[in-house]
């Protein structure tokens, strides 16, 4: 793989248009790339990766893989982030093909399930080995799911060791963004949340717009970012420049003190009425309390059903947060008595997946089950 090193030498003229590959690994990062394909998205490649074939086939993609056919059938992971893994590792072939040319690699995935929480971190290794930026944009379990949890917790460090940036969606912070929505509602806005977010910096790079973001600032801000959190906001009035902040700020999709932030990417939609003096108030109001250190980089879109409307949504980078990988730890205090039982529980279950699902298959040398749909 003679691929130069674009993570250090960085030129836009040696590429043009940078190539922007969006990855769903299992349900619910498919299901974001279906919205994201809904939203009509035409400055991104959208990728849908399961070991579901039935959800698969529901899903809308420029592309669909069926990974580990040989280990699950087509019939899912069964919650366990070993198969998930497994099955990406089987396709690392095909997910390499698919994933050459990219410069900037988004890979979305709901952690705590199997094929998601298993898949992404492997999907995230593939593209950055390749030379491409790699965000992951990954939603948490509500706190009521305690075995999804740990799960959760293990595929995010994990991902985190393999993407330059992770933007983490707390589901919990659903329960004070929609509060009064049917579930089902509310877990189509985050997905709505965050293929808006994908497409409006996919568009605001690729595309002509109020304020273009640079390729080469994406880079700088996103390349090294740790851990972030998505802010979004939105206003209709007449100080929509300060009310739109105040939206923002009150709703942040994880509990994290931004004010450590280390690089800000800040997206601003809105009608012909929009000026860039409102727009540069958004951005020193946004980032007012912030680093003064930290790199701030933001572009701005005219879009014609907007009048009178202003929307933003912003990634803060380098954050910190007070539940982010904390979760195990709270758990085991406050089930000590279970938690012996759980890891010996948890340490057999992947015992077993390991002796008869996926140690067989290396031993019978069943063909790897790639399946393009």
């Amino acid at each position: 793989m003679e691929r130069r090193n674009r993570r250090d030498n960085f030129d836009i003229e040696d590429f043009g248009l940078p190539k922007i590959v969006v990855v769903g690994c299992g349900g619910a990062g498919n299901n974001t790339v279906s919205r994201l394909k809904q939203l009509g998205v035409d400055s991104a490649t959208t990728i849908a990766i399961n070991t579901d074939k039935q959800h698969l086939l529901m899903v809308k993609a420029d592309k669909k893989v069926l990974i580990g056919r040989s280990l699950t059938k087509g019939l899912g992971a069964g919650g366990y982030p070993e198969i998930g893994r497994k099955a990406a590792e089987l396709a690392r072939s095909t997910l390499e093909d698919l994933l050459s040319d990219a410069d900037m690699v988004f890979v979305c995935a709901g952690m705590g399930g199997g094929t998601g929480t298993g898949a992404a971190p492997v999907v995230a290794e593939i593209a950055k080995k390749q030379g491409a930026i790699v965000i992951g944009m990954v939603q948490t379990p509500f706190k009521v799911e305690r075995a999804r949890i740990l799960k959760a917790e293990e595929g995010l460090e994990e991902l985190r060791q393999n993407a330059d940036t992770v933007v983490v969606l707390d589901n919990n912070k659903l329960l004070e963004y929609v509060p009064n929505l049917p579930i089902e509602q509310a877990f189509s806005v985050m997905d709505q949340l965050v293929s808006e977010t994908i497409k409006g910096i996919s568009d605001t790079i690729t595309k002509p717009s109020l304020m273009n973001i640079d390729f080469a600032d994406v880079k700088a801000v996103m390349g090294y970012g740790g851990v972030a959190v998505m802010l979004v906001g939105e206003s209709k009035s007449q100080s929509k420049a300060k009310d739109v902040v105040r939206d923002c700020l009150s709703h942040p999709l994880l509990e994290v003190d931004y004010r450590g932030a280390t690089g800000a990417l800040i997206h601003i939609s809105g009608g012909p009425d929009l000026t860039i003096k409102e727009a540069e108030e958004i951005v020193n109001n946004l980032t007012f309390e912030i680093d003064a250190r930290a790199n701030v980089i933001w572009g701005a879109r005219i879009e014609k059903n907007f009048e009178g409307i202003v929307r933003v949504m912003a990634i803060m980078t380098g954050v910190t947060s007070p539940n982010l990988l904390s979760s195990e730890k709270e758990y085991t205090k406050t089930y000590t008595t279970h938690t012996k039982a759980k890891t010996i529980k948890k340490n057999s279950i992947s015992q077993k997946i390991n002796r008869e699902i996926i140690k067989p298959k290396k031993r019978a040398k069943v063909k790897m089950g790639i399946e393009f749909l």
